[in-house]
C-alpha cells in the first residue's frame, strides 16, 4: 500500500477544507474516497468537487463501505468521541479534528479503547506544526535556562460578531457545542499551553457567559493555574475585544520568551534567578541581560503536516504530529476552569493521562444541568441543532 484511501466524515466548514486539500493533491500519500454527511446539500457539493467520491448520509454507511482504511472526523465536538470509537471498532485508522470531545469523561473512555486497538489514532492539533511553538517547547523542556516560574497567554483576537453566532442553530449553546471560545476557538492554544510548559496542577477560573454577545455559553475568559513546582500561569480570551492581542510569554529561571506577531524573542540571563536573589548584595541590584530573536527554522505546514504525519505514520511508522489520546490534556484545563466558574473553587489536576479523574462525573452532572437548561434559537435554513456538518 502506497496511499491512505480515508473518507471525511462531516464536510462543513473544517470538513470541506480538508477535501479540497486533498483535491489539490498537498498530500501525496492520501487519497480521498468518500465523504458522509446528514445535510443533501453538503453532499452534492463534494460530488460536484470531486465527482469520483463515494457519498454516504450516516458515518456507519462510510465506515463500514469498503472504500476507506482511514477516518477523518470532522463533525461538531459532541460526536468526536462517539464517531472515533466507531471507525476504531469498524477497523479504520482515525484522524480526529479538535477538540477532543466536549467533556473528559468519554474522551479517556475513548483513549482507554483506542488503546485497544492496533489502528493509528491521532488529533488535529495542527498548531504543533508551527516552528515558533516548536522552538519555544524546544527551550523550555531542554532545562538549559531552568524551570518554569510563569507563563501568560493573551489571546483575544478570536473577535466574533452576533451574525457570527446566529449562523448555526447549533452554534454558542450548550446542547449544540457544549461551550464557547474555549472549546471552539482555543482547544489549540489549550494544547500547546501545556505541550510547551506541561500540564498545571490547579486551575481557577472566571468564565463570563454572554458578556459581549446574545449567547449562553462563555465569551469571556481568565484562567488562573499553578504548576507543583510554584510557577503559576495565567490565560485570557475573549471573542469580544477588537482588534485583540496575541502574546505568549514564558519565564524560566535564567530567560524570558515572548512570542508575538509572528516572532519569538528571548531575553538571557547570566544566572539562575532564584540564585541572583539569595546572593546579591544590594537590595536594588539588576542583572545584565542580552534579547535576540530567535531563528526558527522550518515550514508552518499546520493541517497539511498533521495530515501527511499522519498517513506516513501508517505506511512508515513515523512519528505522529499529535497522538490522539493527547487530546485529554487541554480539555481537561478548560473542563477544570468550567467547573471553576461555577463552582467558585479551585479544580486540582492529577499527574497521568486523566487529569480530570477526581471531578469528571461532577462537571459532567453540571454540564448536563447548563443543557437541559439550553436555549432553543432558531436556525438558518441550512442549518439544525443537530447539523453534523461541522461548519465551525
Amino acid at each position: 500500500m502506497d496511499k491512505i484511501r480515508i473518507g471525511i466524515v462531516g464536510v462543513g466548514n473544517m470538513g470541506s477544507g480538508h477535501l479540497k486539500r486533498f483535491k489539490n493533491g498537498e498530500c501525496p500519500e492520501i487519497e480521498l474516497t468518500a465523504v458522509a454527511d446528514i445535510d443533501p446539500a453538503r453532499l452534492a457539493w463534494a460530488k460536484e468537487q470531486m465527482p469520483e467520491l463515494a457519498t454516504y448520509d450516516t458515518a456507519d454507511e462510510l465506515f463500514q463501505s469498503g472504500k476507506v482504511d482511514a477516518a477523518l472526523i470532522a463533525t461538531p465536538h459532541y460526536f468526536h468521541p462517539e464517531m472515533s470509537r466507531a471507525a476504531l471498532l469498524a477497523g479504520l485508522h482515525v484522524l480526529c479534528e479538535k477538540p477532543a470531545g466536549v467533556y473528559t469523561k468519554n474522551v479517556n473512555e475513548l483513549n482507554a479503547f483506542a488503546k485497544t486497538q492496533d489502528k493509528t489514532f491521532a488529533i488535529m492539533f495542527n498548531q504543533r506544526m508551527n516552528p515558533l511553538y516548536q522552538k519555544m517547547r524546544e527551550i523550555v523542556r531542554g532545562g538549559k535556562y531552568g524551570e518554569l516560574k510563569r507563563v501568560n497567554w493573551i489571546i483575544t483576537d478570536w473577535f466574533r460578531t452576533q451574525q457570527y453566532y446566529n449562523s448555526g442553530g447549533w452554534r454558542a449553546t450548550w446542547s449544540g457545542e457544549g461551550g464557547g471560545v474555549l472549546l471552539n476557538q482555543c482547544p489549540h492554544q489549550l494544547d500547546l499551553w501545556q505541550w510547551i510548559c506541561g500540564m498545571p496542577s490547579s486551575v481557577r477560573a472566571v468564565c463570563r457567559e454572554g458578556q459581549w454577545h446574545d449567547i449562553e455559553v462563555e465569551d469571556d475568559v481568565m484562567i488562573y493555574a499553578e504548576y507543583a513546582n510554584g510557577a503559576s500561569g495565567v490565560f485570557i480570551t475573549t471573542t469580544g475585544d477588537c482588534p485583540g492581542t496575541n502574546r505568549l510569554e514564558i519565564t524560566l529561571q535564567r530567560a524570558k520568551l515572548v512570542c508575538e506577531g509572528g516572532k519569538l524573542l528571548m531575553t538571557e540571563l547570566p544566572m539562575n534567578t532564584d540564585e541572583f536573589i539569595r546572593t546579591a548584595e544590594n537590595g536594588f541590584s539588576k542583572m545584565e541581560y542580552t534579547t535576540k530573536e530567535v531563528e526558527c527554522p522550518g515550514e508552518n505546514t499546520q493541517h497539511t503536516g498533521i495530515c501527511n504525519a499522519f498517513a506516513s505514520h501508517i505506511l512508515h511508522g513515523t512519528p505522529l504530529g499529535a497522538m490522539g489520546e493527547e487530546g485529554i490534556n487541554g480539555l481537561s484545563i478548560s473542563n477544570a476552569a468550567f467547573l471553576s466558574s461555577w463552582t467558585g473553587k479551585t479544580v486540582t489536576l492529577c499527574e497521568g493521562s486523566d487529569p480530570m479523574k477526581e471531578h469528571e462525573d461532577e462537571f459532567l452532572a453540571l454540564l448536563q444541568e447548563k443543557i437541559a437548561h439550553s436555549r432553543k434559537k432558531d436556525a438558518p435554513a441550512n442549518a439544525s441543532v443537530a447539523d453534523l456538518s461541522g461548519t465551525y
